[in-house]
């Protein structure tokens, strides 16, 4: 069964990843093999809830952009250096391919083996006699038989005994360096092993005299004996070398499990070649992929939670197979090849779907995923006093409540506590620790929310906050920025932002001439009261 990614939007908050792994909870109790990820660093309230019910912080997801291993190439394609020239040429005949990955006896990826190299070893003009094969590739391939053999491999010149026998003794010199291709010859057989040929191969079955073994054995003389004619054997001899001496310490262009298909493709596009063999970090071969081929791309298979904008999502989204969106927010631009399941409801959370999902599917909900879910309708209702609560997210907060046996407020109070913490933090991750980024006709900009119980720790150093908010919308081309200061308990929420935004701001709000720091009564929802209002001004 297929792997399916479950995950938020890219700045992950408390809902964002309690729906992820309650949903995947879900997901699995159903069949599917889900699993919980983030887009980014969580934040300190998120990493409170996470411990308080013992829950692993879900793995980081990159991209979820088609990577070749996601590809249906040719896996397990490919042959060990040590086989013959001839294997190597049937198993690509078989396969019709016109190229093969040749490996180490641990997989590790040598080189590529093409047609070409194997045209180019039949008419070769050097070395043409020379052979570095195996005792036993010989036999497979000349269909010979042992007769003594002292020897694993060799590295030897061939030599076939095609001239008379009185020239063969008087003249051709033979050493230990010689392999020697010889009928039922017994003059030039004894010579040969006098002189300590490596190796005879008798052909055509032809009888070798006992006297002959003796001497032999004597002299460390490797025999087989093929019943093939001197024709045939001279011709298959080349055959039985090693694949991997074709390689001529060349280097081929390969490609990583882990490379971009996309970024493949446009590299092939400039190589023209139609052979890439496919390694893995540890250069281990796992295969070929052969362009002409139309390979089944396996796209990653995903689930969107509380987002479902493009923009908002994964690196990549357009090349992932979306299965499913859970959200609460506006329906933005994103589309699909083929239905899918799509739960949009007008809540203050995620998890409030989450809850109808379970009792639909009659999955009863875990004390530990009750209480996650209940943190994260707490987070995004602000404790139920964010005018985005509904009907719903209360009552599904009791119901929750009660199966996890924790006080909602007591809990809530904790939580907010832990959110407020920025011992540690980096004035960049506070300021862009829950923040999105919205687009209103050439207006790019971002909105962040920090949740504190003592916004003077923050206004105390405005300043250097608003150098580097600055510093931050011109690194990343936005037009401005504003970071609001949301105390959950008093119901307010406090404003810093670029110099861009002051005009915006003024008008969204009606007011006059405002002051960084400025304390905004009853503004506590990003998504119901400070994004739409500036998005009616700027249109």
């Amino acid at each position: 069964m297929k792997k399916i990614y479950v995950f938020g939007h890219q700045n992950p908050d408390t809902d964002s990843v309690t729906s992820s792994i309650a949903i995947s909870y879900l997901k699995n109790q159903l069949g599917y093999k889900a699993t919980p990820m983030v887009l980014g660093d969580i934040n300190s309230e998120t990493e409170f809830v996470l411990n308080y019910f013992k829950f692993k912080k879900p793995k980081y997801l990159n991209d979820v952009r088609l990577q070749i291993k996601d590809i249906d190439y040719r896996k397990d394609f490919y042959i060990n250096g040590k086989a013959t020239i001839s294997e190597a040429y049937n198993y690509m005949s078989d396969n019709h391919t016109t190229g093969i990955p040749i490996v180490d006896d641990k997989n590790k990826f040598l080189g590529l083996v093409t047609a070409k190299d194997l045209l180019s070893e039949m008419f070769k003009t050097e070395e043409f006699n020379v052979l570095r094969t195996s005792y036993n590739n010989i036999l497979k391939i000349l269909s010979a038989k042992e007769v003594l053999k002292f020897d694993y491999e060799f590295d030897l010149n061939i030599i076939a005994a095609s001239y008379k026998s009185t020239t063969i003794i008087e003249e051709v010199e033979l050493n230990e360096h010689n392999v020697l291709i010889v009928g039922n010859r017994h003059s030039v057989i004894e010579n040969a092993i006098k002189k300590h040929v490596k190796l005879l191969i008798i052909v055509g079955n032809g009888e070798v005299k006992e006297q002959h073994i003796l001497l032999a054995k004597a002299n460390k003389v490797n025999i087989i004996k093929t019943p093939f004619d001197s024709y045939k054997t001279v011709r298959l001899i080349n055959t039985t070398g090693y694949i991997k001496e074709l390689l001529n310490n060349k280097r081929s262009y390969v490609i990583h499990e882990t490379d971009y298909y996309h970024e493949f493709i446009k590299e092939a596009e400039r190589l023209k070649y139609n052979n890439y063999p496919v390694v893995n970090k540890e250069n281990i071969c796992k295969g070929l992929l052969r362009l002409t081929e139309n390979d089944k791309k396996n796209k990653k298979q995903v689930i969107l939670v509380d987002h479902n904008e493009p923009e908002q999502s994964a690196i990549g989204i357009d090349e992932a197979d979306v299965l499913e969106v859970i959200d609460h927010h506006k329906i933005g631009s994103m589309s699909t090849n083929s239905p899918i399941n799509f739960r949009n409801m007008a809540v203050g959370s995620t998890n409030t779907i989450l809850y109808y999902l379970f009792n639909e599917s009659r999955i009863e909900i875990p004390c530990d995923i009750a209480g996650i879910m209940m943190a994260g309708i707490l987070s995004d209702t602000l404790s139920l006093t964010s005018p985005t609560t509904t009907r719903s997210d209360i009552d599904v907060l009791n119901k929750l409540q009660e199966k996890c046996k924790i006080d909602y407020k007591e809990f809530a109070l904790k939580m907010f506590e832990a959110a407020s913490s920025i011992k540690g933090k980096t004035i960049r991750n506070i300021i862009t620790g829950d923040m999105k980024v919205f687009t209103s006709g050439s207006n790019n900009f971002a909105v962040s929310q920090i949740l504190t119980l003592n916004h003077n720790e923050i206004l105390d150093k405005k300043e250097k906050y608003i150098e580097d908010m600055e510093k931050f919308i011109k690194e990343n081309g936005l037009t401005f920025m504003i970071v609001c200061l949301t105390n959950a308990i008093d119901k307010n929420s406090y404003f810093l932002y670029t110099r861009l935004a002051k005009n915006n701001l003024e008008k969204a709000f009606g007011i006059n001439d405002i002051s960084q720091g400025e304390l905004m009564k009853g503004i506590v929802s990003r998504k119901k009261q400070i994004v739409p209002a500036l998005m009616e001004i700027m249109e």
